[in-house]
């Protein structure tokens, strides 16, 4: 398959925005996956700062980062993307250039623990203050479950309605394929 699959093309999308030495977030930390990623994108120059409400999701990133010894570049912080704000220091705000979401619960974790509209919203409006020009929004939306439906409606209502005079808006999907496919909307302050 030519097409890029949903993780790949996230990625292709956060790589036309950052660059070594930069500050990027991850809202959404998971298992570290996306955080090491980051990690390796910035280098030793440059710094990530990542969110998660579940401390399991903070002791999974944490380890991953040090068995690649990438800890010292990353803040890890267990608090909700809609905190981020507080969270990042002012000399960062207006600098960071990328940052990335997968929505849902955490991948062998607790399912009722799972991200929310309102929390995921706040943290774009965040985001859109505190990012430089140009500056990439990526969101994995995973809906195949009740809650990851409702938080896909609420914010592709959102998206649609962000000014284009403030950011370009786009989504990328597979259309034809079952159970619910993950798909990406990005947001590109201007």
């Amino acid at each position: 398959m030519k097409l890029m699959r949903i993780l790949p093309f996230a990625r292709s999308l956060i790589d036309l925005a950052v660059k070594e030495g930069d500050i990027v977030v991850d809202a959404t930390v998971g298992n570290g996956h996306d955080t090491l990623y980051l990690a390796e994108r910035v280098g030793s120059s440059g710094h990530v700062f990542g969110f998660d409400i579940q401390a399991q999701a903070i002791e999974n990133t944490t380890k991953r980062l040090r068995e690649h010894h990438m800890e010292a570049r990353v803040t890890l912080v267990q608090a909700s993307h809609a905190e981020l704000d507080a969270h990042i220091p002012l000399e960062y705000k207006g600098r960071i250039t990328g940052a990335m979401f997968n929505l849902g619960y955490l991948p062998g974790g607790d399912k009722q623990i799972v991200t929310k509209p309102n929390s995921t919203i706040a943290a774009i409006e965040q985001l859109l203050e505190i990012m430089a020009p140009e500056g990439m929004i990526v969101l994995v939306i995973y809906h195949g479950h009740p809650e990851g439906a409702i938080e896909r409606d609420a914010l592709l209502q959102y998206v649609s309605t962000i000014d284009q005079q403030r950011a370009h808006v786009i989504r990328y999907e597979f259309m034809n394929q079952v159970n619910y496919p993950p798909f990406i909307v990005a947001i590109e302050k201007r």
